[in-house]
């Protein structure tokens, strides 16, 4: 007598819990080994998809057949799409029980596999359950795009909304609170371009006992159904698309389109520097060094029995420690030593005036070129539509002409807005108040807030400051401040110091080993680069103002 095993598949779940398949599939292979004199082995309950044969109970099967205790000669189902909905795979495997000695039979649409002619009638039973399934794919792919398309969102809600179903059946996506909130909130953070993506998710998921991933939360600020758009797909013949969506918007297009130039990198606004924080009492934090091992300096406040004190400090175990008091008072001290002379001032404001004629007058040229170019353009289309009227061209020759014109004018014009630079009508007394304020760079400094006075430290001094208890050196001072305010001297001969103790800014390296060494012409000033201190004179202005 054989012995089979009997294979009893259904599609879901859902039937197998509630339906009634399994049983009647069980019956009917029973009832037929009774007429046969089979004997029952194995019972394999299997609720998977026949699309393949990844499935959890027939790769198991599988496995039981490959040893060599394995008794079973057949294995036995009700109908071949029980067996497989895919004839490659459904061939493949049959080839593969073959060899090792293990038949397969459908009771209820029986073959003898090695009769030839019999295979014709497998291809059949096999072929006609993968139709099935593949129209029924391709009807449910064509609903699911007709309803996107009419702007509905199909699969799972993103975050800030959730599935809903209405009485008859019909599903949709609703806002969903307190994550809605929270996602129109974190636009308008992005719009801002001050802070990066990933901090805006941790900032929503500090307050929601449920966060979103760092990944969903970058796929969500890209996804239009926030701003009420569904995208089509590209389909064949059909060109991809966003349509009007069905469900509440968050935000409008126009704040979408504006994170999204943000994120493209296409809009980036200036981001302020967040990462220190500095007290009123330590504006030099970060910009010193240790005299003893060269880290960086920090600055905390030490608490005595009636005043708080302040102290820059290394964190290391050199122990260098000096009140900020003292730190500070040497430092301004310093800066009001520098200092610029009266002719000076007026040589600078004629060389930045001049420089920023000719920076305007380059572009402006450039536009004039521009200009005449988009005038001949319109001179030949204009000729060309004369000798059109005049029946001298026919018409494939006179669109060609406008079209080939449209297009050059067209980028014209766009070049035209690009090279547009506004001229300031007042530069001379925007210069000159400037200037005044670099002569007066040290009580700007005292009257600053902490920005300011921070602003003005980097400014004039590109590299770290190190204080020795009396004294500050630096490796390198801005090249242009460098010049400007004469710090070492040797352009005024007969200068008058304000301060004794002007080394206050000396330089421990050679400047020539940062900054080449300039002859000095017989103005007394030095041939600065005009671009790079019209930069500066303005940056610092622009501090107060």
């Amino acid at each position: 007598m054989k012995t089979a095993d009997l294979y009893i598949r259904v599609s879901t779940d859902e039937q197998a819990d509630k339906g009634y398949s399994q049983r009647d599939q069980e019956e009917r292979l029973r009832r037929f080994c009774f007429q046969n004199n089979y004997i029952i082995g194995n019972v394999i309950y299997e609720d998977h998809s026949a699309k393949s044969f990844n499935r959890p109970e027939w790769t198991k099967l599988l496995a039981e057949l490959k040893k060599k205790s394995s008794k079973t000669n057949v294995i036995l189902f009700t109908k071949w799409d029980r067996f497989s909905r895919n004839a490659g795979d459904a061939y493949q495997m049959i080839s593969i029980l073959s060899k090792i000695g293990v038949d397969l039979q459908a009771v209820e649409q029986p073959l003898d596999l090695s009769i030839p002619e019999n295979k014709m009638m497998l291809a059949i039973y096999l072929a006609a359950p993968e139709v099935e399934n593949d129209r029924r794919a391709l009807n449910v792919f064509y609903g699911m795009r007709r309803a996107v398309k009419e702007g509905r969102v199909m699969g799972k809600a993103p975050f800030g909304y959730a599935n809903k179903m209405t009485e008859n059946g019909k599903k949709y996506i609703a806002v969903k609170e307190p994550e809605a909130t929270k996602m129109k909130w974190a636009f308008n953070e992005l719009a801002k371009g001050i802070y990066a993506s990933n901090s805006v998710r941790i900032k929503i998921n500090e307050s929601l006992r449920k966060g979103i991933s760092r990944t969903s939360f970058h796929l969500a600020i890209r996804n239009p159904i926030y701003c009420g758009k569904v995208f089509v797909p590209k389909h064949k013949d059909e060109e991809a698309c966003f349509v009007e969506g069905q469900h509440e918007a968050l935000i409008n297009e126009e704040l979408f389109d504006r994170v999204q130039e943000i994120l493209d990198g296409k809009k980036r606004p200036q981001r302020p520097n967040t990462k220190i924080r500095v007290q009123e009492n330590f504006p030099l934090r970060g910009f010193l060094t240790c005299p003893n091992c060269a880290k960086t300096l920090t600055a905390s406040a030490s608490k005595g029995r009636n005043n708080r004190y302040y102290y820059y400090h290394c964190n290391s175990t050199c122990g260098f420690r000096e009140r900020a008091e003292l730190v500070n008072k040497v430092f301004e001290e310093g800066l009001m030593t520098l200092e610029m002379h009266d002719p000076i001032k007026k040589y600078l404001k004629k060389i930045l005036t001049d420089n920023y004629k000719d920076f305007i007058d380059d572009p402006l040229r450039e536009k004039k070129k521009i200009s005449d170019e988009i005038d001949t353009l319109n001179n030949r289309l204009s000729f060309a539509r004369n000798k059109f009227l005049s029946e001298i061209i026919d018409d494939d020759e006179y669109l060609v002409i406008k079209r080939e014109c449209k297009e050059q004018i067209s980028k014209l014009e766009e070049d035209l807005n690009k090279n547009l630079v506004p001229q300031i009508s007042n530069i001379d007394k925007l210069f000159e108040q400037a200037l005044e304020t670099l002569q007066n760079i040290g009580k700007h400094y005292l009257a600053g807030g902490i920005e300011t006075k921070r602003a003005i430290i980097g400014s004039i001094f590109p590299e770290k400051l190190e204080f020795d208890g009396k004294h500050y050196r630096t490796t390198r001072i801005n090249s242009i401040a460098y010049h400007i305010f004469q710090i070492n001297n040797e352009l005024v001969h007969n200068k008058k110091k304000r301060n004794n103790h002007f080394d206050h800014f000396s330089l421990n390296v050679d400047p020539q080993g940062f900054e080449p060494r300039l002859t000095v012409p017989k103005t007394g000033v030095l041939p600065l680069h005009y671009r790079s201190m019209l930069f500066l004179v303005m940056q610092i202005y622009s501090f107060f103002h």
